[in-house]
C-alpha cells in the first residue's frame, strides 16, 4: 500500500542524506517519470534469502512513514512481509518485552528509570537476552493542531499552551489567548481539548515540551499517560478526527495527521518569537538534538525549552527498539534488512512528502553502524 504524497516538505533543507544501502527497490524515477521512494541501488542480494516475516506494534505517529517504507521494500524483497500495528507506543514496548513482536515503535525510548516497579530498559534486556537498541529511524514534528472558525493564524506561548491543555483557559477570547494574537478576532465560544487516551509517545513529548519550557505552568511529571484535561481519544488519528468534526477543538498530533485533516496549526513562540511549523523550522530544532545512549543505543535528547529564533520546539523522535543479537537468526536477519531499507537514503528522501523530516547526518551515521552491527 503507497501512502498518498501530500507535498509537505518539497523544499526542505535540514540534513545531507544517509549513507545506508537499501533493501533492493526501485529509482525514485521510472520509465514513465513517475516518483517512487524507494531505490534501486540495491539489488535482491540485499534481500533476506527465503523472506520471511516481521510482526511490530507501536507509535502511532509513525503510521504513515512506516507503512510507506514496508511497501517499498516488501515491493523490492518478494516472500517478504512486514506487519504493523499503530496501538501506541506504550503498547507496542510491553508487546515487545512480553515476546509479542518482533520489534517496538516508540516515540520515546525505553526507560532506564524505575516507574511502578519495573524498569523499561532492564526488562527488554532480559526478554532479548542481550541489550536492546533504541535506533532513532523518524522524526515528526508534533502540530497543536485547532479548528476555529474563521482563525488562519493563531500564536501560543508554552505557558498559554499549558494553561489550555490544563483546563485552566477555557474560551478562545481569554484575554491571555488575545494578548498574543493582536488583530485576529477570536470567538467566545468553549476550548475543547482533545487528547490520547491510549498510552502514547506523543504525549510523553508534548508533555516533555510542556514541563521544560513552561514549568510554573505544567507541574504534572512527563509520561505516556495523559495528565492534563480534556476528552480522550485512542490514537493519532482519533484525536486529529475528532477536531475536524468539533468546532473550537485543540489537539496535540503529528504534523502529517493536522495536515490530512486540514486543520489549523498554531504558531509556537518560545520567546524567540512566533515560529510556524515548517521544514526549515522542524530542521533547526533537530539539528540541536544530543545523543544520550551509549554505544549503539542511540536515544537522543531534545532541547524543548529552546529560544533559538526559527526553531520550531516540539517535535518527537520515533524509535525502532531491536534486540541487538536476535533471538532468531532468521527474523534478525529480517529485521536488520528491513531497517537498513527503511534508514536508507531514499526511503528518508520519500518520508518528506508526506509530513516527516529526516535525522541529522551525524546520527544517521551512527543509525547505519547500529544496524550493521545488530546480530
Amino acid at each position: 500500500m503507497k501512502i498518498q504524497r501530500i507535498g509537505l516538505l518539497a523544499s526542505v533543507a535540514l540534513v545531507g542524506s544517509l549513507a545506508l544501502t537499501a533493501c533492493g527497490s526501485d529509482d525514485n524515477t521510472g520509465s514513465d517519470g513517475s516518483s517512487s521512494s524507494s531505490s534501486a541501488s540495491a539489488g535482491a542480494s540485499d534481500c533476506p534469502e527465503g523472506g520471511g516475516t516481521l510482526n511490530a506494534e507501536g507509535s502511532s505517529a509513525q503510521k504513515n512513514a512506516i507503512e510507506e517504507a514496508i511497501a517499498s521494500f516488501q515491493d523490492a524483497c518478494e516472500g517478504t512481509t512486514i506487519n504493523y500495528n499503530p496501538t501506541g507506543s506504550g503498547a507496542g514496548i510491553k508487546q515487545f518485552i512480553a515476546g509479542q513482536v518482533d520489534f517496538a515503535g516508540s516515540d520515546s525510548a525505553l526507560k532506564t528509570t524505575e516507574k511502578d516497579g519495573k524498569i523499561e530498559a532492564d526488562d527488554a534486556a532480559a526478554y532479548c537476552g542481550s541489550p536492546a537498541w533504541n535506533l532513532p529511524m523518524v522524526t515528526g514534528p508534533i502540530a497543536v493542531a485547532y479548528n476555529i472558525k474563521g482563525v488562519d493564524k493563531l500564536v501560543l506561548t508554552p505557558a498559554v499552551a499549558a494553561d489550555i491543555f490544563n483546563g485552566k483557559v477555557t474560551t478562545w477570547n481569554d484575554k491571555a489567548i488575545a494578548a498574543l494574537n493582536s488583530g485576529v478576532t477570536l470567538p467566545s465560544e468553549p476550548i475543547k481539548v482533545f487528547f490520547r487516551s491510549d498510552e502514547s509517545g506523543t504525549t510523553e513529548n508534548f508533555t516533555k515540551y510542556l514541563k521544560a519550557a513552561a514549568p510554573d505552568k505544567w507541574t504534572a511529571e512527563p509520561g505516556k499517560a495523559w495528565t492534563g484535561r480534556g476528552e480522550g481519544k485512542q490514537k493519532s488519528d482519533g484525536v486529529a478526527g475528532a477536531v475536524k468534526t468539533t468546532e473550537g477543538g485543540i489537539t496535540y498530533a503529528e504534523w502529517s495527521y493536522a495536515k490530512d485533516n486540514q486543520l489549523g496549526i498554531a504558531q509556537i513562540d518560545n520567546g524567540g518569537g512566533a515560529v510556524e511549523l515548517t521544514a526549515e523550522s522542524v530542521g533547526k530544532a533537530v539539528l540541536a538534538a544530543k545523543a544520550d545512549g551509549e554505544g549503539n543505543d542511540l536515544r537522543l535528547k531534545l532541547d524543548y525549552a529552546t529560544k533559538e529564533a526559527g526553531a520550531y520546539p516540539i517535535l518527537l523522535v520515533t524509535y525502532e527498539i531491536v534486540c541487538s543479537k536476535g533471538k532468531d537468526a532468521k527474523k534478525a536477519a529480517l529485521t536488520k534488512a528491513f531497517l537498513t531499507h527503511f534508514a536508507s537514503a531514499e526511503t528518508q528522501k520519500g518520508l518528506e512528502d508526506i509530513g516527516y523530516a529526516p535525522l541529522p547526518t551525524e546520527i544517521q551515521t551512527k543509525v547505519e553502524a547500529a544496524i550493521k552491527a545488530l546480530s
